[in-house]
């Protein structure tokens, strides 16, 4: 089962029309039992933390979390 807080997550970086993540996790949220497409998300959310994750918006928390969240399920 996956987790609700992750789903929530990725819902939010699916909507968030920044190309770098919002298609793979479209992609993740239609088939989050494929490894392929979560190593994927996993790639794209640790290029978003890295290109953005600090600078005060509020996806900056949930770059963190979410890699906290694909790193265990």
């Amino acid at each position: 089962m996956v987790n609700r807080e992750l789903v929530e997550i990725i819902e939010k970086f699916a909507g968030s029309g920044w190309d770098l993540i919002d298609a793979v996790s479209n992609k993740w949220l239609a088939d989050n039992s494929s490894e392929e497409i979560k190593d994927e998300l996993l790639v794209a959310v640790e290029q978003a933390d890295k290109d953005c994750g600090s600078c005060g918006c509020d996806y900056d928390v949930l770059y963190k979390r979410a890699l906290e969240l694909l790193r265990v399920a």
